[in-house]
């Protein structure tokens, strides 16, 4: 792999800088100028309708950004992951997310492998699996069929399938229900569990070692719950739990140890992150939940955004444009944080979903090659649906003093149409927030305005709102598995253009382990050991010991 190209040294990153500081954002002025400023900055990538009519952007900054993502090689590194290039350097793997959605009729060799015939091996295995559960045939210990399948896993293998589930529950099988286990606090066990039938609950335990200590913890104390469960009523426990778990990991022997036949484990493989997993045999329990052919749409959702990020033009290529305009605010704006606003209760998971992507993913400070980054990296991404988030903290965004770029997503047709006594249509009222919300950041209100509606001298300050604040709106006819897809890829390739920019490898995540590994560490100075409670340094060692003296 060559070494990155640092940014900051190109002619667009000098040209970016030169616009910056004299670009004073008006967008009143801009649209009064260009009545077709919005055609001109709309995209389309599959369902999506993308509006960036409301972002810094004019043909000149358009020109300097494809520049920049030119003069990185932003499309030569594109195409090396799709290659199956070994792009991830510091784990030397390839990065195949975009091989689990591709066609069977496709081919591509990584590694000696075939690794499209592989995914539908597991894929077409994963599908059975989902149609003897929904069909009755998969019974419990007691004879009874399926009734709530409940995933244990933790990150990648949480938040996807449980942000997914959340997201297409219209689709979901009547008479079928998942659960999503992952803390090790011991309550979130007890609550998921609470009420759950144990002859008609199929856990899913997601860990590709079978040695993930959340995981493994969660999952011994659900075998626990099961075997005491089924005792109770008399249930036959011996092989019981062949019958209630299987597993997605490629630890045959530590599977079997569990007790959980190694037929229903269900691989993935090193070139899938846990952050890029749902789309694998990570998703089974969604799988089961929508079905095979609501599956099928989900992939090919996509596959259809992978499509458009390999083959359009640098212009029209939205998760392109939207990586850079990420870039532009970040490096140039100091801008810290990014929302994602979606107006729609079903993805009142996707905010938390899109913090592990994209912060997992470019929450680094060293580039590829092992030198340290020569710009910022990374933003703080974070939201909640609207209109709950309007009544939150949409305050911070209109009139606070930071720069908080925000993605509003909504669905042209709901699920639950609703009309009330009065005639009106609640998804047109909903929707009118999401239309004004935009229309509100970008224009504001001018200290003229609000004087003009009566308001005191004393108070108009207060009440104006000062615009120009940077906004993506993205709209699709309707939240179905496919445009769930479409909109998850989308995030995937925004977050690669912003690492490839930056030179760094997006896809592995050293961050996450030093804290795990002191956990496991400290053991025995919370378990009570002296010595190792003595090599603590003061502030560690005081707080095990409120935890000793405090614990009932």
């Amino acid at each position: 792999m060559n070494a990155p190209v640092d940014p900051t040294h190109t002619a667009a990153w000098a040209k970016l800088t030169e616009i910056a500081s004299a670009y004073t954002p008006d967008f009143r002025r801009d649209f009064a100028d260009d009545p077709q400023r919005a055609e001109r900055y709309s995209r389309r990538a599959a369902d999506l309708f993308v509006d960036l009519s409301k972002d810094y952007l004019n043909e000149d900054i358009l020109a300097a950004l494809l520049e920049l993502a030119e003069e990185t090689g932003v499309a030569a590194r594109r195409d090396a992951m799709y290659a199956g290039e070994h792009i991830n350097v510091t784990e030397d793997r390839a990065v195949l997310h975009t091989a689990l959605r591709r066609p069977a009729t496709d081919e591509l060799t990584v590694d000696g492998q075939d690794v499209v015939a592989d995914v539908h091996d597991i894929l077409q295995r994963v599908y059975d699996l989902a149609r003897r559960v929904r069909s009755g045939e998969w019974t419990g210990a007691s004879g009874k069929p399926i009734r709530t399948v409940v995933n244990i896993g933790i990150g990648g293998s949480d938040l996807g399938p449980g942000m997914a589930y959340e997201a297409l529950k219209p689709y979901v099988k009547d008479g079928l229900e998942c659960r999503f286990i992952s803390n090790i606090d011991p309550a979130d066990a007890g609550e998921k569990l609470r009420g759950v039938d144990p002859e008609t609950t199929l856990f899913i335990i997601v860990s590709k070692t079978f040695t993930t200590l959340e995981t493994l913890t969660n999952a011994r104390a659900c075998r626990s719950w099961l075997l005491s469960g089924l005792a109770e009523r008399g249930v036959e426990t011996k092989g019981a739990v062949s019958k209630h778990f299987v597993a997605v990991s490629t630890n045959l022997e530590k599977v079997a140890e569990f007790g959980i036949d190694p037929a229903n484990a269900y691989g993935f493989w090193n070139w899938v992150g846990g952050r890029y997993s749902v789309d694998s045999a990570v998703g089974t329990s969604l799988a089961i939940a929508i079905g095979p052919e609501n599956f099928a749409d989900f992939l090919g959702g996509f596959r259809a955004i992978d499509e458009h990020f390999a083959q359009a033009p640098a212009a029209q290529n939205v998760p392109l444009l939207m990586g850079l305009l990420n870039v532009w605010y970040a490096n140039f704006f100091g801008a810290a944080t990014h929302a994602v606003l979606p107006y729609s209760q079903y993805l009142h998971r996707f905010p938390a979903y899109l913090q592990q992507l994209t912060m997992e993913s470019n929450g680094k400070r060293v580039r590829w090659d092992g030198s340290d980054v020569t710009t910022g990296t990374g933003e703080v991404f974070w939201g909640e649906v609207g209109t709950n988030g309007q009544h939150a903290f949409y305050q911070l965004i209109h009139q606070g003093t930071q720069l908080i770029p925000a993605d509003f997503i909504a669905f042209a047709t709901p699920h639950h149409p609703l009309v009330d006594e009065d005639g009106t249509d609640q998804h047109e009222l909903f929707l009118g927030n999401f239309f004004a919300q935009t229309k509100a950041l970008a224009f504001g209100k001018t200290a003229e305005e609000v004087r003009a509606e009566g308001t005191p001298e004393t108070i108009v300050t207060a009440r104006v709102f000062p615009g120009n604040k940077p906004t993506t709106s993205i709209m699709a006819p309707e939240l179905t598995p496919s445009v769930l897809g479409q909109l998850i890829a989308l995030y995937e390739h925004i977050t690669f253009v912003q690492g490839a920019v930056w030179g760094i490898d997006s896809y592995d995540q050293w961050g996450v382990e030093l804290g795990k590994q002191m956990a496991k560490d400290l053991g025995p100075a919370i378990s009570g050991d002296t010595d190792a409670l003595a090599a603590q340094d003061s502030s560690t060692a005081g707080l095990i010991g409120y935890y000793r003296a405090n614990r009932k």
